[in-house]
């Protein structure tokens, strides 16, 4: 089972825009399938009920959008779905660790739902959440 932590970047004056970030083992998902893209917005991502929640039903989401050289109309797209008490998130197509192609990864339901929540109460809250960092 792999482990999801997310981050957010704090937007102006830091940076242009608000980010997400995902983390799986460690690893920012988003810049290794394509440093050209950044995360959506986290209050596009993290909302109760968000593209985030798994349900038996695939559903494809938007994670990250094209941000280099310029914005553009590139996306990056994971299939989330619930199987049991697991969270699968297909279609990805990554680097891992010892080099070889991540395209599936799966997590344990409490510990992804418990991820996403504390991450939307940080934003809630106002807090930035450093990538890979917990708050």
């Amino acid at each position: 089972m792999s482990t999801l932590l997310i981050g957010t970047c704090p937007g102006p004056p830091v940076c242009a825009a608000l980010h997400t970030y995902l983390f799986v083992d460690g690893l920012d998902v988003v810049a290794r399938s394509d440093s050209r893209m950044a995360g959506l917005d986290p209050r596009r991502l993290l909302r109760p009920g968000g593209p985030l929640c798994p349900t038996d039903m695939p559903c494809r989401v938007e994670v990250a959008a094209q941000e280099q050289p310029e914005p553009g109309p590139d996306r990056l797209t994971v299939r989330v779905r619930l199987r049991g008490g697991t969270v699968v998130w297909s279609d990805l197509m990554y680097p891992g660790p010892d080099g070889r192609v991540v395209e599936e990864v799966r997590f344990r339901l409490e510990q992804y739902l418990g991820e996403v929540g504390r991450a939307y109460a940080a934003l809630k809250g106002g807090l930035v959440i450093p990538p890979g960092e917990r708050g």
